[in-house]
């Protein structure tokens, strides 16, 4: 009998539950037959036999005479998602993970983690919590030291344990995330340097930045976001602090998610550090000039944005209940005011979003700018965000596949939705407004002349207006 880890146990349940069909290319078969270890590769073909084989959709493009067997399987699987033989990938294989963001296909390749959370995400919802983030000194999780979720950092870092003690009495600080036990399931240990020397060959970092010390996230907890959510604690916390830049030492091969992660928000390579690539991500106070599309300049400078006539601006009408699922980190005035009597926490939702409405307008371009208006309860101007990708579609499982690891929708939801051309917003939260602008000010200051029932274009009087009002 093969017992399936839990992680792709619960994947297999849950597609079985929501009726997804798992299929394996046959280009996986070659693959697997040239494992020199016969007794992983029997049994893997035994538990292949539990699928259906995918038809191969034709000779793959990509292959030639000199494309080595690996690739050339690696290709035609690829190949074969680019033609939309499946919705989806899922593979443990970090190459295919790394040929799949050169192909542009990166969004519909998971892990086995991370797939399981999509098809929780769509299919129990009622179990999914959105993750809060806590800002602990580091002498509260000594007693924790010893745990196995530390054993990853022992092995890179031979007197870890004494460093995370002397730190601790330091009074150093992190943030982590908590599942559902004392011990932290992910955690960020953070400290600001001035004028750091960030590689071995002495480069330095001048002014005030920084560093993220120790990141790590659990496999366990993988696929809901933590890592985004350290991100946006570090992003929120440079800006308060005037850090004009942020740093993290990772590691190629050990860290290739957390790389992944740190490329997608503008940290780029500055060196090596005993082994490791220290990445750094420019963070200026100010916004820069510089000449880059609104996409590429609002992943390489977040919360930076362009706000200039290149980009288009747009007040998205927001239910309060679907609001609440998409910006549970959104405090109102009169909420703020209570929040000085709780805890200190950093609570709330990731920074790449999803939207979902029927909206006639179509002229939706990445980069631009999005101003959410909460209707009913509030009617403000709340929030807001920057396209990444903008899209007309009526095939529910594609998606599905699409706004899965920015929020929760149900596949009911999905599929109410899909009955007729929805329009699909991804992009990036860049805040919430200190002074929401309520609708009567938005009438005041003629940025609305009535009700606001659907997406509306704004020019660039009105948005800078809106933005005064908003207190930016």
């Amino acid at each position: 009998m093969i017992v399936l880890q839990p992680n792709l146990a619960n994947f297999v349940r849950l597609a079985g539950i929501g009726g997804h069909q798992l299929l394996y290319h046959p280009a996986s078969v070659d693959d697997i037959r040239r494992d020199e270890n016969t007794e992983r590769r029997d049994r893997t073909l035994v538990r292949l036999a539990q699928y259906t084989e995918l038809q191969r959709p034709g000779a793959c493009p990509w292959n030639g005479p000199d494309t080595s067997v690996n690739d050339a399987s690696d290709n035609e699987i690829l190949y074969a998602l680019q033609c939309d033989a499946a919705h989806a990938l899922v593979t443990e294989d970090r190459g295919l993970h790394a040929k799949a963001r050169g192909r542009g296909l990166a969004s519909r390749v998971y892990t086995i983690q991370t797939a399981e959370d999509w098809l929780r995400r769509l299919h129990e919802p009622a179990e999914i919590r959105l993750p809060s983030i806590e800002d602990v000194p580091l002498h509260v999780l000594t007693p924790y030291l010893d745990s196995d979720f530390f054993d990853s950092l022992r092995e890179g870092y031979d007197e870890f344990n004494d460093w995370f003690r002397a730190k601790a009495r330091e009074g150093r600080q992190a943030w982590i995330y908590r599942d559902d036990a004392p011990e932290p399931s992910a955690i960020c240990i953070y400290a600001i340097q001035e004028d750091e020397a960030i590689s071995d060959n002495g480069e330095m970092l001048t002014g005030r930045s920084l560093k993220l010390c120790t990141f790590k996230v659990g496999e366990l907890v993988r696929g809901r976001k933590v890592g985004e959510l350290f991100l946006k604690a570090a992003f929120r916390f440079a800006s308060e602090n005037a850090c004009v830049n942020i740093f993290v030492h990772a590691n190629q091969e050990r860290h290739p998610y957390l790389i992944e992660l740190l490329d997608d928000f503008g940290f780029v390579p500055r060196g090596s550090y005993r082994g490791d690539t220290v990445f750094v991500k420019a963070h200026p106070t100010v916004s820069p000039a510089v000449d880059l599309s609104a996409t590429d300049y609002v992943r390489l400078y977040y919360p930076h944005y362009r706000k200039d006539g290149t980009v288009q601006k747009y007040l998205v009408p927001i239910r309060p209940q679907y609001h609440e699922v998409l910006f549970p980190d959104y405090e109102s005035p009169t909420r703020r005011q209570m929040a000085l009597f709780r805890p200190n926490n950093f609570a709330g939702n990731a920074i790449k979003l999803a939207y979902l409405c029927h909206t006639p307008t179509r002229s939706v371009r990445p980069g631009d700018v999005l101003l959410f208006y909460r209707t009913e309860d509030e009617r403000s101007v709340t929030t807001l965000g920057v396209v990444d990708r903008f899209e007309v579609l009526d095939d529910a499982t594609l998606i599905a596949s699409l706004v899965s690891r920015r929020t929760v929708y149900t596949q009911q939801e999905i599929v109410a939705m899909a009955a007729r051309q929805t329009k699909v917003f991804l992009f990036r939260c860049i805040e919430h407004f200190p002074n929401p602008v309520p609708y009567d000010e938005l009438l005041r200051q003629n940025i609305a002349a009535g009700p606001i029932q659907s997406l509306r274009r704004i020019d660039d009087t009105q948005f800078n207006r809106l933005i005064r009002a908003a207190g930016r």
